[in-house]
């Protein structure tokens, strides 16, 4: 006979999956979203500014970071959608309800901006190669203005940042073009002051290998989620050597643990405990166990012998408390 129990408020676990209706996590929620539409607001007034300032100015420098602006008004505007629906309540069909938008979201953002800098890249070569005039008084001008609305929409996201990789993903496109403006503030300097054309691609060149940088952890971060890769943050052998040392186990085997969006762990286990009637016990000190490793979404099945006794399995090796020792 097995038990099939699935952790709930008692073992520590969130039904609201962190996005529920309590007063801490609405409030939270509720500053994210404004400082986002604020965020956004700003920058897309700005592009408009920067998109002709680049233009009058002929510099790749500013028509640069002015493509990384637009990216980020679609970034900003994905990331306030996705804050927004990724709330709407759990369904028959969707049990998770719309979590994994945030996921989602974050890929779109960070592959764009990949893109974004390799096209960016491509022109920059091109214009070294044939370089163009620049005006680097105007260019001065719509940089120095583009620093301070991106200085200003960093500091808005940036309390925010770590708590969401559609957050982060919002926050590393603006912080992106904030290293673009400080780039396309030197190359104006270059400009100006010494005539030096080639600066402004340079400058495109340097501010692009930042940003690619960054672009790319959050793809791969965002990448591993939807693989349901085992986080970072968590070991798996000592994970299933804890559960496996909790008195009455006697093995643990097909351990799985991922992630369901930013900071919501999830993992599923079979446990093999020969005493029926130790279940209930074993089941609670398990969850204690797990409870440990940060691990907020748990279901565990307890099983009088193991599964593949009955009919084959194929998960991971077991590991018994004999084992653990060692």
């Amino acid at each position: 006979m097995s038990a099939h129990v699935h952790a709930h408020g008692g073992h520590g676990h969130d039904h609201s999956h962190g996005n529920g209706p309590g007063h801490g996590h609405g409030h939270d929620h509720a500053t994210s979203t404004r400082r986002l539409t604020i965020a956004l607001a700003i920058t897309a007034l700005f592009l408009v500014a920067e998109v002709v300032g680049g233009v009058l100015s002929n510099s790749l420098a500013l028509l640069a970071d002015a493509g990384h602006m637009l990216t980020d008004v679609g970034a900003l505007g994905l990331s306030l959608f996705v804050a927004w629906f990724s709330l709407q309540p759990a369904s028959p069909t969707k049990t998770y309800g719309y979590l994994r938008w945030e996921i989602l979201a974050a890929f779109i953002n960070g592959t764009v901006l990949l893109l974004a800098s390799a096209w960016i890249l491509w022109e920059s070569v091109q214009r070294l190669r044939t370089p163009e005039p620049v005006e680097g008084g105007v260019m001065l001008l719509v940089a120095t203005g583009g620093l301070l609305v991106n200085a200003a929409s960093a500091w808005l996201l940036h309390g925010s940042a770590g708590d969401s990789l559609n957050l982060r993903g919002a926050y590393l496109h603006v912080l992106s073009d904030l290293l673009g403006s400080v780039a396309a503030i030197t190359a104006a300097l270059a400009v100006s002051l010494y005539g030096w054309s080639w600066a402004d691609p340079v400058a495109s060149i340097l501010m692009t290998v930042l940003i690619v940088r960054g672009a790319w952890r959050l793809v791969h971060e965002a990448v591993d989620v939807l693989l349901e890769a085992t986080p970072r943050h968590i070991d798996a052998t000592a994970l299933r050597v804890a559960m496996a040392n909790v008195s009455g186990v006697r093995e643990v085997h097909d351990l799985h643990v991922w992630t369901l969006t930013s900071g919501m762990v999830a993992m599923s286990a079979h446990a093999v405990v020969p005493d029926q009637p130790q279940h209930q016990r074993v089941l609670e000190a398990l969850h204690a166990t797990v409870a440990g490793f940060s691990i907020r979404h748990a279901t565990i099945q307890l099983e009088g012998v193991p599964l593949g006794a009955c009919c084959p399995i194929d998960g991971p090796t077991t590991v018994t408390p004999a084992q653990a020792m060692h």
